[in-house]
């Protein structure tokens, strides 16, 4: 046990420093260090997403999940528990303070949502909602330990959200949904993979982590923090948008985008459009 402990920090200490996060977020490291991921993902083998495929870990042995690797969750449907790394990046950037509220949407078996129930803390709280009934009933048991969090067998993309302080949506998007952004505090942040078409093949559609600050309640600031594939996120996709967006990513500026508006039209700074929203460079 002291052993796989050894793994566990390692890998929470090189992921959040490869994240540039360490030093900024210590928190962070601590969370992902006391996670196990093992808890996760099933019983092992594993297969490691790789090259298109999956690649089978030797041994059942949970040191194999220490690493910046992708964890096939159910390959038939290529749903994985996402790379570390990617998520590390994520949650520096929302910055999740103790204490506040957060809604995960596209929970999967609930690994991230304990990270993110660690560093809520005790006053905090998790809603997790998971739209594939195993992976909520998997999820649910998984995170029976962490009090704090309550896993919904239901849609994160229809209905209204809880108010919130953070939503953070592991699964990919054409759009910012208005539940999304309606459920946000002043000063609340949303943090979503805003992804065009899907790629070739049965590969996720790519973009980009598209963090947005509702920095007033008629005032959004939005900044793109890294790229991403993921797989759809059900109920918040649109095709026109997903191709309006591929040309966008491939016509490139999308470092400068610094704001989300709202049900205004567009004007010389938009970066990409949608139905009631547009991203600017302003």
């Amino acid at each position: 046990m002291e052993h796989l402990q050894a793994h566990r920090t390692f890998f929470a200490e090189l992921i959040t420093s490869s994240a540039g996060s360490a030093a900024s977020h210590p928190r962070l490291a601590a969370a992902f260090a006391s996670t196990l991921r093992e808890n996760f993902v099933g019983p092992g083998p594993w297969k490691v997403f790789a090259g298109g495929g999956y690649v089978e870990t030797p041994t059942d042995d949970p040191a194999f999940l220490y690493q910046d690797v992708v964890v096939a969750i159910s390959t038939e449907r290529k749903i994985n528990n996402g790379q570390p790394i990617l998520h590390a990046i994520c949650l520096a950037a929302l910055h999740v303070k103790e204490g506040e509220s957060v809604v995960h949407v596209g929970a999967g078996t609930g690994y991230y949502t304990a990270i993110l129930a660690k560093l809520t803390g005790p006053t905090g709280s998790v809603v997790a909602y998971e739209i594939e009934p195993d992976l909520a009933e998997r999820a649910g048991k998984n995170l029976l330990g962490l009090p704090t969090v309550t896993v919904r067998y239901a849609s994160g993309s229809q209905g209204a959200l809880p108010e919130c302080d953070v939503i953070y949506v592991s699964a990919g998007a054409s759009y910012p949904l208005d539940i999304w952004l309606d459920a946000l505090r002043v000063g609340g942040r949303l943090l979503f993979p805003l992804t065009s078409a899907d790629g070739p093949g049965e590969m996720p559609g790519v973009g980009a982590m598209l963090l947005i600050k509702r920095a007033a309640v008629d005032r959004y600031e939005a900044r793109f923090i890294c790229g991403a594939a993921f797989i759809p996120c059900v109920g918040a996709r649109d095709d026109q948008t997903a191709a309006k967006l591929s040309a966008a990513f491939k016509r490139g500026g999308s470092g400068n985008v610094k704001s989300l508006r709202r049900n205004s039209p567009p004007d010389e700074t938009c970066w990409c459009s949608g139905n009631g929203w547009w991203l600017s460079t302003a």
